[in-house]
């Protein structure tokens, strides 16, 4: 069965007042029976592993080369030396910012894995690709094109219209993209693809969350701005540990 887990993104929030609420979802993991893992900013990193136990720590981004003159970027091999055990790759925000291709996130999630992290690959897509019809159709391409050769990934779809708006897909838009996300995997990676965890993100609250892990092939939450706070997260956790 693919392992659940509860993820959570800082984005670019956070300082070093922020270690407590570190301390208190790190307190939280050691009592859950899922894995949880925090992806704090890059100046965070190595304070947070130290606090965290059996809470894991990922970073957010990754350089695709191991070292070199890349002003600004972070390596896998340094973000592991930070302590952490996985890495972001693929979010919308960079996909549409920084123009980060599939080839690209591919790319980074090798360099990743080469260094012993874990890739969490985002996939999603946008209002107007929705409306055309063409979620599906999008969704799974920016798989394809992202994967690297392992099956050791996690896989987050994370619809760019539903991240930080407060809306959510309905149970069966979900549902299809989680299955189809999963036979697709299956297909690719055969049995081992069945392994994989598929993470949902965009919206994810203790209101909701409850709802969402009882959906076929969601295995967990990746999630925003109700991870900065424990007394946000801590219930997603435990909705997660119930479903």
């Amino acid at each position: 069965m693919p392992q659940k887990i509860a993820a959570g993104n800082w984005k670019m929030n956070g300082t070093q007042a922020s270690l407590s609420e570190i301390q208190a979802i790190a307190e939280a993991a050691q009592e859950s029976p899922c894995s949880t893992i925090l992806c704090p900013p890059a100046h965070l990193l190595h304070r947070a592993a130290k606090l965290a136990g059996p809470l894991a720590i990922g970073g957010q981004n990754c350089h695709h080369a191991p070292s070199g003159a890349f002003t600004g970027d972070i390596s896998a091999a340094q973000l592991a030396d930070c302590g952490a055990s996985y890495v972001i790759l693929g979010h919308s925000e960079r996909r549409e910012g920084y123009g980060e291709s599939d080839s690209l996130v591919r790319a980074k999630a090798q360099a990743a894995l080469q260094s012993g992290l874990t890739p969490i690959i985002c996939l999603g897509e946008s209002q107007e690709q929705r409306a055309a019809g063409q979620a599906l159709e999008v969704v799974l391409a920016q798989l394809s094109g992202s994967l690297p050769d392992d099956a050791q990934v996690i896989i987050a779809y994370e619809p760019i219209w539903a991240i930080g708006t407060g809306l959510v897909p309905t149970v069966a838009e979900i549902t299809e993209v989680h299955d189809a996300l999963r036979a697709q995997l299956h297909a690719i990676f055969g049995a081992a693809g069945q392994e994989i965890s598929i993470l949902y993100g965009g919206s994810v609250k203790p209101s909701n969350a409850q709802e969402i892990f009882a959906i076929t092939h969601v295995n967990g939450a990746l999630v925003g701005g109700a991870s900065l706070k424990a007394e946000d997260f801590l219930p997603i956790m435990r909705s997660l540990a119930e479903s």
